[in-house]
């Protein structure tokens, strides 16, 4: 009979028992080499590719621990299942710390045996078949919801079902992720118009406007101190729901979550949306309260020193006693430093850290050849932050943090996105350099391809000029000047973005999390 499902080795000393399942598996396609000890099997190992190795444990010489240590020696890739007798658990726990597959006990039935080669060897096949199959269910669904959604709580869903496709579709390496990519450019362009439609209203009556940036503590941070809990605020500059879902599987074994998601406002870049967070307030009214905290856009300071001072502001003006302490981490050695600290800020009734590692890595991307080929699209770029926060001083922040028993809430004050497609944009020396928005005097662009919004005062946006406007890219956009244009098109494209509109940018997490009790 060809093979077709996979070459197995079975050792076992009693191997004349098993002929039953060694025809049921032979019959179901697979190749069945047989032999009765240890030596024997690491000759075969040795000689012959096997896609799996069903191992005893109690045999006559080499233990099946033996054998298995020597296996994985050999090959550490090759999944062993262990089939034996014993219930011993020290010979389970030894058996699972040397990363064997899967533990059966006899007597098995075939169909055991199946389901562990199903899970074992075609796991990465049945999953896409299956993870296929579902979003193929759930496409049409999906581009109705988009096509239906009608409030912010609607787009909110969207964006959640379409990073949870993107997710599954990318871990079971699907060729589907090339719909799910058109099915997200379709939201986009329909989230852009319901913000165009909405976004007005939103500024005018605040109250009927979704959770947005200056709403953070009033809704979270300050009903869990006056339950008399001591929380640290995390925000991570420029931090994606998608990413956060990757990230989450980190602390899992640390903490329960209550995921939600809100609106950054507009625009959605750093010294807008997060000291919105910070002092509770639009960006027009810390402009006139506090003109010495806020940061004109043709300003060489820097848009983000005065963060601490608006948090400060931001409990005063609620008449509140709370204690409170902020740091900014912009590389493993802050990072050091503040756990180094833990004991003092438990003393805090509030710690806000702000890590802006996500951000730096957005910019080096734009900037850096090796970051571009490092983090080509969104999958590899999401790669990029795992792996930075598994080798980082911020896990181990985590971890301090829950070991103390303190509740966490992780933000951010705006997403990003990948951009593709580059318009036109005519400005004077005055107007300001990001790539998603624009705000000037004299701007020149085609009114199809952005939202304007003429008024920024209705917007409760700083108005510098008496006819300023702001202008805001949607879904890939991203402003270029007519000088050189080609030249600096290609420069930005594929690179993550943000400052204007789109469901990645401004559909955004803030997450709780409670340790988990040891």
């Amino acid at each position: 009979m060809e093979n077709k499902n996979g070459t197995l080795l079975w050792v076992d000393d009693e191997i004349d028992l098993l002929r039953a399942h060694i025809l049921f598996l032979e019959n179901k396609g697979y190749e069945v080499d047989t032999v009765t000890n240890g030596h024997d099997a690491l000759d075969m190992v040795r000689a012959k590719a096997y896609d799996l190795v069903l191992l005893d444990e109690h045999m006559v010489g080499m233990s099946g621990l033996e054998t298995l240590a020597r296996i994985k020696e050999m090959n550490p890739n090759i999944p062993v299942v262990m089939v034996t007798k014993s219930e011993e658990e020290n010979i389970m726990d030894q058996a699972i710390g040397s990363k064997i597959a899967d533990y059966l006990i006899k007597p098995v039935h075939p169909n055991q045996i199946l389901l562990s080669l199903k899970k074992n060897i075609h796991k990465r096949d049945i999953v896409t078949t299956e993870t296929n199959r579902n979003y193929q269910q759930n496409f049409g669904r999906l581009s109705m919801q988009i096509n239906d959604s009608m409030t912010a709580s609607d787009w909110i869903e969207v964006y959640r079902q379409l990073v949870y496709w993107e997710l599954e579709l990318k871990e079971a390496d699907s060729s589907m992720h090339e719909m799910l990519t058109m099915q997200k450019h379709e939201a986009n362009a329909a989230f852009a118009k319901f913000i165009k439609r909405s976004y007005m209203d939103w500024m005018t009556d605040r109250e009927k406007s979704p959770t947005m940036s200056p709403d953070l503590f009033k809704k979270f941070i300050f009903p869990a101190l006056d339950a008399g809990e001591k929380p640290f605020l995390i925000v991570m500059d420029n931090f994606r729901y998608d990413q956060w879902r990757v990230l989450s599987a980190e602390l899992a074994d640390l903490f329960t979550f209550d995921e939600q998601l809100y609106y950054s406002i507009l625009p959605t870049a750093t010294q807008y949306s997060r000291n919105a967070i910070f002092s509770g307030l639009m960006p027009n009214m810390i402009s006139r309260m506090f003109p010495d905290l806020w940061v004109d856009e043709d300003s060489e300071e820097g848009k983000n020193l005065n963060e601490a001072p608006l948090i400060g502001t931001h409990i005063e003006r609620y008449r509140r006693k709370d204690s409170f302490s902020y740091s900014k981490i912009n590389d493993s050695a802050a990072a050091d430093k503040l756990l180094g600290q833990m004991r003092g800020l438990l003393q805090n009734d509030l710690n806000v850290i702000v890590i802006n590692f996500i951000d730096i890595l957005s910019h080096a991307k734009t900037d850096s050849r090796m970051m571009r080929e490092l983090a080509q699209d969104e999958a590899a770029y999401r790669s990029l932050i795992l792996s930075w926060f598994r080798h980082s001083s911020i896990r181990e922040l985590f971890r301090a943090i829950a070991a103390t028993g303190r509740k966490v809430m992780i933000t951010t004050d705006h997403g990003s996105i990948l951009v593709d497609h580059a318009v036109k944009i005519a400005g004077d020396r005055t107007t300001n350099t990001n790539l998603r928005y624009k705000l000037g005097k004299n701007l020149g662009f085609n009114p199809k391809d952005v939202f304007e919004i003429s008024d920024p005062v209705k917007a409760q946006l700083p108005a510098p000029g008496v006819s300023t406007s702001y202008i805001f890219c949607t879904e890939g956009d991203y402003f270029v000047y007519q000088n050189n244009f080609n030249n600096y098109a290609s420069y930005y494209r594929e690179t993550f973005q943000h400052g204007g509109i789109s469901l990645e940018e401004m559909i955004i997490p803030f997450i709780t999390l409670q340790p988990k009790r040891k």
